[in-house]
């Protein structure tokens, strides 16, 4: 059930701020060029949130988190 939704750069920094605070500990958003990705992973140890920043730094996103 993707969802695919346009808005402008000042309403994705709102967004932004609201998923951050809906995700304490982990990752919450991923972005590459004009294509951005809110996510929810939430991590319970310091490595598991690196390691899930590794991996999706490796594939060239730009890795939003908290926790770190």
């Amino acid at each position: 059930m993707n969802r695919v939704y346009q808005m402008s750069q000042k309403e994705y920094q709102g967004l932004l701020q609201v998923a951050s605070e809906q995700v304490p500990f982990g990752v919450y958003a991923i972005e590459k060029q004009d294509y951005a990705e809110l996510r929810c992973d939430k991590c319970k140890s310091v490595t598991k949130l690196k390691n899930l920043m590794r991996q999706f730094k490796a594939q060239g996103f730009k890795v939003h988190a908290n926790g770190r």
